[in-house]
This record gives C-alpha cells, structure tokens and sequence, in this order.
C-alpha cells in the first residue's frame, strides 16, 4: 500500500486517519458530491491531496457544528463557485444558529418535564407509575 508522499497523495485509509472520518463516510461525501473525486494511480487506488484534506475538515466541522448535509453543501457551494461574500455566510448561520436555539429551548423544556414527572415517581416496586400515566396522558 502506498504510503503518503506530498508528491503523490494519500490514499483513502490515511486521509480517513488524518482528518479522524470514517472511511464509509468518506465514500458517502464522494457519493453525494460533497467531496470531488479524487484522481487515481496508476494502480487505480484514489489519491488525496491537501485540498481534499481540507475540504473533508470544513465539511466535518460543519456537521459537528450541527449544519445539515444542505446547509453544509450550501456553503461548499458559494465557496466552490468563489461566490460567497461574508454576508451571505453570515445571513446562512445567524439561520442555523435559531434552529439551535430553538432546539435548546425544546430540549429545556423536555428536561423540566422529564425532571417533574420523575420527581413524582416514588420508584417504588409498586404497579402504578406517574411517569407511566403522564406518557398516556399526554398528547
């Protein structure tokens, strides 16, 4: 197996190990088009460069940052075509940052919830069970 060279690339495996992705993640990307293909050897083994690094690292961060596959090729997309101006990303993230905070208010809200309903459940071996009768109470 080819090892890296900066002349020659890095095939998939150690750009897998280098950017700390799933190899069938990485195949998903390419799949969709998130990651271009990469060019081959001689010996038909894919072959990375920097710029593929660099890529799967903004696409990587993106979704742990939370933005959807969409949202994350949406910004792909201004970059790629050079056509991004800091307002739009701005205006693209100022929307994904109300998505989570709506979340967070969704998940407080969960919390308080699950928090008051278990506070009434004496978790006693006994047959009723608040938790229980709130679940088939609410709708």
């Amino acid at each position: 197996m080819m090892a890296f060279s900066p002349d020659k690339g890095l095939l998939r495996a150690e750009l897998a190990r280098r950017t700390g992705c799933n190899l069938e993640t990485i195949r998903y990307y390419e799949k969709i088009g998130m990651m271009p293909d990469p060019p081959r050897s001689g010996a038909g083994y894919r072959v990375y460069d920097a710029g593929h690094v660099s890529r799967l690292r903004f696409i990587l961060r993106a979704r742990e940052l939370g933005f959807s596959i969409e949202e994350t090729r949406g910004l792909l997309g201004l970059m790629d075509r050079g056509a991004q101006t800091c307002a739009e990303v701005k205006q693209r993230t100022e929307r994904h940052l109300a998505d989570v905070r709506a979340k967070i208010a969704d998940l407080r809200r969960i919390e308080r919830i699950l928090a008051e309903t278990a506070s009434q459940c004496s978790g006693d071996e006994v047959p009723e069970c608040p938790v229980l009768d709130s679940l088939g109470s609410q709708v």
